[in-house]
């Protein structure tokens, strides 16, 4: 297969559908989730084809055919977390982005709309993993703020810190449109 050729497979899974300008691209549901100190529940992983590199990010992921936003993000929050949400423990959505993210061997489009959930003495789980996820999630952590803003890796989106210091004394019932974060190119 010579470069111009985009593969139709990828090690991002199957809901990363090959779009017109010939990048992957999913819309997905995300859920920042705040403890009773305000720290969020992160997740860190790793590029598949650059492992060395790592970033944090929200609990969540692809949206599936047929469900809700917020289906989905509860969905996740189980899956990602081991979190048990029903639809009425969400706020919002409290924030959408659209990231572009360069992956070593691809560059994919994912549109994302976030919610919170307020959480006391949840201990995340990854027994939801599945075998894809085990091979690029590396770990979850709650952090503070000044946990977040300190870290060496990235932490997408890149406003997280101030968004979770935001919404740590309540949400507004604003939406925040964050526009468009690619992260730092790779490759």
């Amino acid at each position: 297969m010579t470069s111009a050729e985009p593969s139709t497979s990828s090690s991002l899974g199957p809901d990363w559908v090959l779009g017109d300008d010939g990048r992957r691209h999913r819309r997905a549901a995300r859920v920042i989730v705040l403890d009773e100190a305000g720290r969020a529940l992160l997740v860190r992983g790793h590029d598949a084809d650059q492992p060395d590199r790592s970033w944090w990010f929200t609990v969540g992921g692809g949206i599936e055919p047929g469900e809700s936003e917020a289906a989905a993000a509860v969905r996740e929050a189980r899956e990602e977390a081991g979190l048990e949400l029903t639809e009425d423990d969400l706020e919002g959505p409290v924030m959408t982005r659209a990231g572009i993210f360069h992956f070593f061997a691809e560059t994919c489009h994912q549109d994302e709309v976030f919610f919170v959930a307020r959480v006391s003495d949840h201990e995340p789980s990854d027994a939801g993993w599945t075998a894809q996820e085990r091979d690029v999630l590396d770990e979850m952590r709650w952090m503070s703020v000044a946990e977040l803003r300190e870290q060496r890796v990235e932490v997408f989106p890149t406003a997280l810190p101030d968004v979770v210091e935001a919404l740590g004394a309540g949400w507004d019932g604003v939406v925040r449109h964050l526009g468009t974060e690619h992260d730092d190119e790779v490759g």
